[in-house]
């Protein structure tokens, strides 16, 4: 019984996220962050063993990002409440502060690593 509870908050942790990119439609799926999760992000994560996780804000926030105990480079996909992609940015390992321009709703961070190799190819001519 305790069991299937565990099984069945794991499956609501993970999201399948819509984005809309220079007029590309693209999915993802990501984990779901809830209060701990959005205190520690990627950190001390193994990059074989990292997955994308999804920030989701209940309001419009301008929050800046570190990647401190991060041992790997990821993307940070800022979204607005459509999914459509405000700004993106590579962030390198142990970087003091990133932050987008405009305000956000939800925060995709993808780890660059073989596991998510075809779905960075969408963002390849991205500014970063």
């Amino acid at each position: 019984m305790i069991t299937l509870k565990i099984l069945k908050t794991l499956e609501n942790m993970q999201k399948t996220i819509s984005l809309n990119y220079r007029g590309k439609r693209f999915n993802i799926k990501a984990e779901s962050c809830n209060s701990i999760g959005k205190f520690s992000g990627l950190m001390f994560t193994r990059r074989e063993n990292a997955e994308a996780l999804l920030f989701e804000f209940k309001k419009s926030v301008n929050l800046r990002i570190h990647s401190f105990f991060v041992f790997f480079p990821f993307l940070a996909v800022w979204l607005d409440k459509k999914g459509k992609v405000i700004e993106i940015k590579k962030v390198r390992p142990f970087t003091v502060a990133v932050s987008a321009k405009k305000p956000f709703t939800k925060l995709l961070e993808i780890p660059i690593n073989n596991a998510y190799r075809n779905k960075l190819n969408f963002f390849r001519n991205s500014p970063t």
